[in-house]
């Protein structure tokens, strides 16, 4: 029946919920997602804070802990998780539409008495600090958080979203609750909902959640820009054998930008079709420099930044990196080939039944879509776009976005 966009008063408040209707299976599908969520506490440097809260959440409740909690779950296999990213705490919930009903009541129960306590608390603490110990050991990890302190310097997103092992040790049990009381409340909260229910059904169990949350205070989401100037290149020297070549810039559109479709094609043509982008050709079918090699736009709520990587020999270093430059200089300055925008449109018009078969799917669209402040089945608008993009047009976009050419460098290369 295609997703809707509805909205239930709670009070003298509303909420907006994004529905799917589908009866070919016996199912629901449900997520909670929390909107404009800094990635830092309101007092304190803390990066973290949200994706420990996320995981603290996956520890049960007071009343039932952890383990009879998770029993509880799985005597109706009942998936009930939380996870937090890029300003956003997402609690889905997926189960058999005869379950749902007491899936809504465990769903209820963590809202309400959340697993606040030393012990889990504790026990994730380690959990993340362990995490981000292993993670150090991953090059291509360690690039990529060094690419963003370099792209993002004093911004909330300099740190990685799992957070600093120094800012981590300084997190509390009462900075997690301070963060849960003033953060996951109904000023911020989006329900994405579909599956095997009415409409009456839906509103019957937003009802129900919303009983437990406060209303509060909406956060509002704040957009950070690139802060490096061009140029600007850091190395770090590790016992390797190759050397990490992580790159990014500027790009200069918002979420929700009418011309970024454009950007979508030109990236897929530059970077990220795999095989048979320009990079990947240039670099590694005709140069031989590295296995595989990137790059893409991204445009989110709160950032939008041009970015890439690849992977060398470390004596390649230098005639590598040249290589990206000259060719990201040749694609602004004389864009794309007919050739390569008709492949483009045939594989993105081409692989959509892919990108919509499963629910969850559909229901993820919806909500980017919400997200964009554009209506439900804005994608479809996109594509045909897509479809009557000629070639003067992009190659007019791609010479309008020199910002892309302001490349900031981090590599992690051998002592």
């Amino acid at each position: 029946m295609g997703s809707n966009l509805n909205k239930i008063q709670i009070g003298d408040h509303n909420i907006s919920y994004i529905y799917e209707e589908s009866h070919q299976l016996p199912i629901v599908s449900l997520q909670l997602v929390f909107r404009n969520l800094r990635e830092l506490s309101d007092d304190k440097n803390l990066s973290g804070i949200g994706n420990f809260t996320a995981s603290l959440l996956n520890e049960g409740t007071l009343i039932s802990g952890d383990e009879n909690f998770s029993e509880k779950l799985d005597e109706r296999a009942i998936h009930l998780s939380v996870s937090a990213r890029d300003g956003f705490l997402v609690i889905n919930l997926d189960t058999l539409k005869e379950h749902f009903s007491r899936s809504i009541e465990l769903l209820t129960e963590l809202l309400r008495y959340p697993n606040f306590q030393e012990k889990p608390f504790n026990r994730v603490k380690n959990t993340i600090l362990s995490s981000i110990l292993q993670r150090n050991s991953n090059f291509d990890y360690v690039a990529q958080i060094g690419l963003n302190s370099v792209l993002f310097n004093n911004t909330p997103f300099e740190k990685p979203s799992i957070g600093t092992a120094e800012d981590i040790q300084k997190i509390f049990l009462k900075d997690i609750e301070n963060f849960y009381k003033s953060k996951i409340v109904l000023s911020n909260l989006v329900v994405v909902i579909g599956g095997d229910l009415n409409n009456s059904e839906v509103e019957e169990n937003i009802q129900k959640i919303a009983s437990v949350l406060p209303i509060g205070n909406a956060g509002s989401n704040i957009n950070y820009s690139v802060t490096s100037s061009k140029g600007t290149e850091k190395i770090e020297k590790k016992d390797t054998k190759q050397a990490y070549i992580y790159f990014g810039s500027p790009l200069n559109l918002i979420y929700g930008d009418e011309e970024n479709y454009k950007m979508k094609v030109a990236s897929f043509i530059l970077g990220s079709s795999g095989f048979g982008s320009r990079l990947m050709e240039e670099i590694r079918v005709k140069s031989g420099l590295a296995y595989s090699v990137t790059a893409s736009s991204s445009i989110t709520l709160s950032r939008s930044f041009f970015s890439g990587h690849l992977q060398t020999k470390t004596a390649n270093l230098q005639k590598a990196k040249d290589k990206v430059i000259l060719l990201i200089e040749d694609f602004v300055k004389n864009g794309a080939t007919q050739e390569e925008l008709d492949s483009a449109k045939k594989f993105i018009l081409g692989s959509e039944p892919l990108r919509t078969e499963s629910l969850s799917q559909r229901m993820q669209r919806a909500f980017n879509e919400y997200s964009m402040n554009k209506p439900i089945g804005y994608a479809k608008l996109e594509l045909e776009k897509i479809n009557a993009l000629s070639l003067d047009d992009l190659n007019n976009f791609i010479k309008n976005h020199k910002e892309i050419l302001d490349l900031s460098f981090y590599i992690i290369t051998a002592e």
